[in-house]
């Protein structure tokens, strides 16, 4: 038995911010994907997940079912037959992991589903985050849901607010172009909760929720405008601006080796990083108006490329 792939996602702006209402935009990222399984004869992995996967259904029976209900005997059923969950999606990379799995779960044992299928309009959006939100939970203590969203439609996701996101389209990409969004391999797995937890104690200094707002959420929202336009050109001014907010103000976040690498990148315009997800360790995310001078640049790193401008 083999369930349908959900896939990992990249939230190319808005990490932090969208706590904060900012905009943010998040693309489904095919490269690794992952799928509910039952095998025969399991592995030692497959046990493991199993077992995780166990914990997990005996949270979602806690949630409300005025929010979302399951069909408790078939996931019983199931997990008992030895399902596990099958990936691809490296866990602490801020790729989606957990979204995959909510996505997976929701999909197979939802009753009352909203599907990809039918008019997806902004009420359905939100009542899909909202339990998305709720179920996510389980991994980081607190979740927007936007990762199992993402996974479970497999399209691009606009954050305008809180409360407000749709479904939206982006410029195709250029193959044969030079500019790229990549990801930059740290080598280290980062935890979610450990960094949220960091920020809203920043969150309670004047200073701090003065820079978000003024630098962090406007050049992000002025990051999402100009990809969702196309303007090549502004969108690598506001990207840098972005990195060095990050670099002054979301130290903690970006791991100590790669401090000298993010200034680099600001001073030489050869790439310019910012957090993919959380931050912590995991993937980084890079912006480059010539892939083939990032690559020299950052010849130590494993990179993978990720859109084509």
């Amino acid at each position: 038995m083999k369930g349908p792939l959900f896939y990992s996602k990249i939230l190319l702006f808005g990490e932090y911010g969208i706590i904060k209402d900012s905009k943010g935009l998040s693309i489904p990222y095919n490269f690794f994907n992952g799928a509910l399984k039952t095998d025969e004869h399991p592995t030692l992995e497959a046990i493991k997940s199993n077992k995780n996967l166990k914990k997990f259904v005996n949270f979602l029976e806690t949630i409300n079912i005025d929010i979302v209900a399951f069909d408790k005997d078939k996931l019983k059923q199931d997990i008992e037959s030895g399902m596990y969950f099958d990936s691809s999606i490296p866990q602490g990379y801020g790729v989606g992991s957990s979204g995959a799995i909510v996505a997976a779960f929701y999909d197979k044992y939802a009753q009352n589903k909203i599907t990809v299928l039918e008019n997806l309009t902004r009420e359905k959006l939100l009542k899909l985050k909202t339990i998305f939100s709720e179920m996510e939970s389980y991994f980081h203590g607190k979740s927007s849901g936007l990762d199992p969203l993402n996974s479970y439609l497999s399209l691009p996701i606009l954050i305008h607010s809180k409360n407000n996101i749709e479904a939206t389209g982006i410029p195709s990409q250029k193959k044969s172009g030079k500019g790229a969004v990549f990801l930059l391999d740290s080598g280290i797995s980062g935890e979610t909760a450990p960094m949220v937890r960091i920020f809203m104690e920043n969150m309670k200094q004047k200073g701090f929720r003065k820079m978000l707002k003024d630098q962090f959420i406007k050049y992000t929202d002025s990051c999402v405008d100009d990809f969702l336009k196309g303007d090549i050109k502004s969108l690598f001014e506001n990207t840098k601006q972005l990195s060095k907010v990050v670099l002054n103000h979301f130290k903690p976040m970006i791991p100590k080796q790669f401090h000298e690498l993010w200034k680099k990148g600001i001073e030489t315009n050869e790439y310019y990083l910012k957090l993919c997800g959380s931050g912590g360790g995991g993937y980084i995310l890079g912006f480059t108006m010539d892939m083939d001078i990032a690559k020299k640049s950052l010849a130590a790193y494993k990179l993978e490329v990720v859109y084509n401008f």
